[in-house]
């Protein structure tokens, strides 16, 4: 009986680590530089709200899953309850948010290894490419790959980081910790909104917890996003009170020596996870959504790399830039049909789910109106 629920115990946190394993991604190591520069309380604030109207939000995602009798990816939802149109902008909605998180993850991975490789950024463009090979090679595998990666995934990257706060708390100072700036009240938006979207994870979700366990979902996706707010508040202040405004956009670039590399080897687990997380998500949406199998690698795999051989090219767009239009118009956008999708999935649902989340116009409008100007300063703050 005790190895039975222990068998359990275990699941239930690789079921959960899934989720937290797709969010804490290439955004927690943005968070820092945006809570500097905003202000400290600023940053703080912004991820207290978000975090309650992001549990919220895919509270609602999971309700719709529940009521499906078919599992599928966000745009097959879409259209199921609210029509053809409405799953074109998801499919929109969807490919910028993981796009722009994959693209991140190459910028990110490609400087870190950089770094710790040869001491600078100067090879980081075939570093990322490198690490874009061998993540392809890795994606080749089943949904229990999935979950192992979730759970060693996770784990191994908080207790990496615990160790290395223990390293930094040495250095921390509260006078470190930025005032608030007035004019960039509302820089961290887009940040703070990618670092929490985990929408693509509930479908998996559903899938991991079969049919038997359906009850365990609502309960993973707290868990699963307080983990993730948690980690990042820890995070941040930590960083920030270390560092004060002398952050990097990538925070654990700005260390050297033996700690530096520790830090790097710890953002690096961050980046893998998640990257591992959102391929295999865009990988359902052919296979479930789209019942297609042969474009799958030109388009989970090859398309990000021509993106960044594209921003590579150019380098006009930098981590933070691309963390922010992620988030802000891929999370806005998908916010806002999840919470239709809901409303619609209460009366033409297949089957009735083991939790209901109040919902309504009032609260649909005023999260469609945050999300819409959190797009709108978004692009004020890129250009």
């Amino acid at each position: 009986m005790l190895n039975r629920v222990r068998i359990q115990g275990k699941r239930f946190l690789s079921i959960t680590f899934t989720l937290t394993g797709t969010i804490i991604g290439a955004g927690v190591l943005g968070l820092p530089y945006v809570f500097a520069d905003s202000g400290f309380l600023v940053g703080l604030a912004w991820l207290i709200f978000l975090g309650i109207v992001m549990i919220f939000v895919t509270l609602c995602l999971g309700e719709v899953t529940l009521r499906t009798a078919t599992i599928q990816q966000l745009p097959g939802y879409a259209e199921k309850y609210l029509g053809k149109f409405p799953k074109k902008i998801m499919v929109f909605s969807m490919v910028i948010g993981i796009y722009a998180a994959l693209l991140a993850y190459l910028i990110g991975q490609g400087q870190s290894l950089s770094l710790l490789f040869t001491g600078g950024l100067e090879n980081s463009f075939y570093f990322g490419v490198g690490f874009w090979i061998l993540i392809t090679a890795f994606l080749q595998g089943s949904l229990k790959r999935l979950e192992g990666v979730g759970y060693f995934g996770v784990s191994g990257m908080i207790l990496v980081f615990f160790i290395l706060l223990l390293a930094l708390m040495p250095g921390f100072s509260f006078s470190n910790l930025t005032p608030i700036n007035p004019s960039k009240i509302f820089f961290p938006f887009g940040v703070i909104l990618f670092s929490l979207m985990g929408f693509n994870a509930i479908p998996i979700l559903r899938r991991e917890v079969g049919r038997n366990k359906r009850y365990l979902l609502k309960k993973a996706i707290i868990i699963g996003i307080l983990i993730s707010i948690i980690f990042y508040l820890i995070f941040s202040f930590v960083f920030v009170g270390v560092l004060g405004r002398e952050i990097n956009e990538v925070a654990t670039l700005s260390f050297k020596g033996i700690l530096g590399g520790l830090l790097l080897i710890f953002g690096m687990f961050t980046m893998i996870t998640s990257y591992f997380f959102l391929s295999y998500a865009l990988k359902d949406y052919f296979l479930f959504d789209l019942k297609k199998r042969k474009p799958i690698l030109f388009y989970v795999s090859l398309v990000p790399l021509m993106l960044y051989l594209l921003v590579s090219s150019f380098n006009n767009l930098g981590f933070v830039g691309v963390l922010g239009i992620g988030g802000s118009i891929a999370g806005g956008i998908t916010g806002i049909l999840i919470l239709l999708m809901t409303l619609k999935s209460k009366r033409k649902g297949d089957m009735p789910p083991e939790y209901s989340m109040p919902l309504n116009w009032f609260l649909i409008v005023l999260l469609g109106i945050i999300f819409l100007m959190g797009i709108l300063f978004e692009f004020f703050f890129l250009f």
